[in-house]
């Protein structure tokens, strides 16, 4: 129906569930959730974008809702509320401003900003019927029917995934082997050429930053930036429409089958795809912000407000926090999920900024109202999901370890040491310890696992691997704040020279402790996520707050990879797959502790005085792979051979004299970081008898198998 033209449709009562635009083969329903209005008005737009706005009829337990017969698929549309402009009492409505359904499953159009006005402020005009003229608000689309699936899930379990964090524009726009139409693009990531890099590779799931509608905030606008995470979202079930080849080339509708289709992809390639979902804020920012959709449709039930009801309660760094103690948006936050893992695919997702989720009287809950609907939902409990455990500005905003037992977290201590570790600070080797054998200190108690760990090292926010090793401070001059952005806190070493260098020492060094790094964190019982790029040395020129960066900056430049790198990651994964060894499914207690063993650099086992000093920056791990009975996935034990980790962080090479252990009375090398790229996965070298010594380079690991056959070959999974 071309609504701009035939007049106004009529509209029936409809149903107020579920809510968002549901098409069937009559028409549309419409139900959105408004509380404390005296009307809200549908608005249709026809393709010259023409406004036609209709009344809903019908008003149920907080939802208005409408029928409208002939409209189907493709129509544009949003939403008027008219009714008490009270800010204090924290009441925004306002029919000047055209919102955004926060149940539209596509998004068309951007935001333009009108300086003047600083955004969408309140009692800005009335929107524009021209699509083109700014300041306008983006269309919501009604969605039809859903993806017709090729293939299954993967179904990783948690011990064998390893994550690959990638931006889908940051991964495509530069690949050679991707079509240029298809760059920056869903497609793009279902290309091909990237999925047999991602393949070969060896990782087991890609999780994306933020793929949600966004709107950047206009303060980048003006200085000519952009969000380019997407950590900014407006739009809880669509598929950012910049991303879509679909949509670039004006099929409407285009970004929904194509994410959907990548999805599908990924699947038939053995990978799970993984969402970061920012729950905790949306893009209406502070009482300053625009008014693009759940301010102006519900504020109080959207958002946690102050005290009088006029401010913003921000525990997110962004505006505002959304208000997770509300039926409302707690409605909202499961539908999306569930509508992700179901409609779209997905296998799991990423929690940004998690413990505001958990706030609903100030406080970090485990008993929240969210986590409770989680642990019961017969979907989202049965899907991988990984909570980033911080926030901001509370006394109670580093949350590591306690989150309930079904949820999985970033271990930023596990960050923290291993970055101290590898750069030489004294003092480090117990955490180091800890950190290696799964963080029992942190999920060993209620049930949890040594797999709630998702070790990382290097992530999107914060500096690559390549800069880690390359940079002592921060270099984000470009992002217009006089580098005051981004964290102090790096814990970097530049290995002597800050920035780029042809000396080839201090390029061997930087080699070295990459691979180091990369190697404890693809070792590390738990599970390793590996930031995009860091397998093949990317850098971001020291930046490390690239929010605002869609450039060459944060895009894959293909063209320079390190290739020796590359080769060595794809060897470590290979071996980390072929050995459950260091895939243990739980932390080791009573007999089976001895299983892992430390010892120091003569071959003894460590003691309280070698763990107390500080000067300690070598020790030997030894892991029994004789009989792991938790191990194999259909319940029988698996056998491995047993390994030596010798780990040098400090300056010099050290001489490791090797422990009387195991069931071997040799040791042959697998793996070696202080060897070139290129022979460090398979170093040349031959047996090494037990009491012997070898000699591990400076800042170094050292990777010893047993020379024997076990009775029961290793297993690969």
């Amino acid at each position: 129906m071309n609504v701009g033209q035939t007049g106004s449709p009529p509209v029936l009562p409809g149903d107020w569930f579920p809510l968002g635009a549901t098409p069937t083969a009559g028409g549309t329903n419409f139900a959105v959730t408004v509380e404390g209005a005296d009307r809200v008005d549908l608005c249709l737009f026809d393709s010259e974008g023409q406004e036609t706005r209709l009344p809903l009829p019908e008003y149920d337990g907080g939802v208005w809702h409408g029928f409208v017969p002939g409209v189907g698929p493709g129509q544009a549309y949003g939403f008027r509320v008219t009714g008490p402009y009270q800010p204090d009492a924290g009441l925004r409505f306002n029919p000047h401003k055209l919102l955004l359904d926060p149940y539209a499953r596509a998004v068309h159009g951007i935001v333009h900003f009108a300086p003047a006005l600083h955004g969408f402020r309140d009692g800005a005009i009335d929107q524009p019927s021209d699509l083109n003229s700014a300041p306008f608000v983006p269309r919501s689309l009604v969605v039809g029917s859903s993806h017709e699936w090729r293939h299954p899930r993967p179904g990783h379990g948690y011990a064998d995934t390893v994550i690959y964090e990638v931006h889908v524009k940051g991964f495509t726009m530069r690949h050679p082997g991707i079509p240029e139409e298809l760059r920056g693009t869903f497609a793009g990531m279902a290309h091909e050429a990237a999925l047999s890099y991602l393949v070969d590779l060896g990782v087991t799931a890609i999780e994306l930053l933020p793929i949600h509608a966004s709107v950047p905030e206009q303060f980048l606008v003006d200085r000519g930036l952009t969000n380019y995470w997407g950590y900014n979202s407006i739009g809880y079930f669509a598929p950012h429409e910049p991303y879509s080849a679909a949509a670039r080339a004006g099929r409407a509708l285009g970004q929904v089958d194509e994410f959907a289709a990548m999805v599908d992809a990924f699947h038939g390639a053995g990978l799970e795809v993984l969402l970061d979902v920012v729950f905790n804020h949306t893009a209406e920012g502070d009482q300053n912000g625009p008014t693009l959709s759940f301010r102006g449709l519900d504020n109080r039930a959207y958002y946690r407000l102050t005290a009088d009801g006029a401010g913003y309660v921000d525990t997110t760094g962004c505006g505002n926090s959304l208000n997770a103690g509300n039926p409302v948006t707690l409605t909202l936050i499961m539908d999306s999920l569930r509508y992700w893992v179901t409609e779209m695919g997905v296998d799991g997702f990423r929690f940004d900024l998690a413990p505001t989720l958990a706030r609903q009287e100030g406080g970090f809950d485990q008993a929240s109202a969210f986590f409770d609907l989680v642990s019961q939902d017969p979907v989202v409990s049965r899907v991988k999901l990984i909570a980033e455990p911080w926030d901001v500005g509370q006394t109670d905003s580093y949350d590591v370890g306690r989150f309930p037992p079904l949820w999985r977290e970033w271990n930023g201590k596990y960050r923290d040491t291993m970055r101290d570790f590898w750069r030489g600070t004294g003092g480090t080797a117990p955490d180091f310890a800890t950190r290696f054998a799964g963080s029992s200190d942190l999920y060993g108690g209620h049930g949890r696992r040594p797999t709630s760990s998702v070790n990382l090292i290097t992530v999107h926010d914060g500096f690559t691997l390549s800069d880690l090793v390359s940079y002592d401070t921060k270099h984000n001059e470009n992002n217009g704040e006089d580098n005051r952005d981004g964290s102090d806190d790096n814990r970097s070493w530049n290995s002597g020279v800050e920035g780029p260098t042809n000396d080839p020492d201090i390029g061997a060094l930087r080699g070295r402790r990459s691979r180091s790094l990369l190697a404890t964190l693809l070792l590390s019982f738990g599970i390793p996520l590996l930031l995009g790029g860091d397998e093949c040395g990317r850098t971001q020129g020291g930046n490390n707050n690239a929010y605002c960066q869609d450039n060459d900056v944060t895009w894959f430049d293909w063209s320079v990879r390190d290739n020796g790198l590359l080769d060595f990651t794809k060897a470590l994964l290979a071996f980390r797959s072929a050995h459950p060894v260091f895939r243990r499914r739980r932390f080791l207690q009573g007999v089976e502790a001895g299983e892992l063993q430390w010892f120091s650099t003569q071959g003894s086992p460590m003691n309280q005085q070698d763990w107390a000093n500080e000067s300690t920056r070598c020790l030997t791990i030894f892991l029994d792979g004789g009989d792991d009975p938790d191990a194999g996935a259909d319940g029988r034990p698996l056998m491995d051979d047993d390994f030596l980790l010798l780990v040098n962080s400090w300056k010099e090479p050290v001489e490791f004299v090797l422990p009387m252990v195991g069931r071997s009375p040799s040791w042959v090398t697998e793996i070696d970081t202080g060897a070139t790229a290129e022979a460090a996965p398979h170093p040349a070298g031959g047996a090494i008898d037990a009491g012997g010594s070898v000699l591990v380079s400076d800042f170094s690991l050292l990777v010893l198998r047993a020379n024997h056959q076990s009775a029961v070959p290793p297993s690969t999974p």
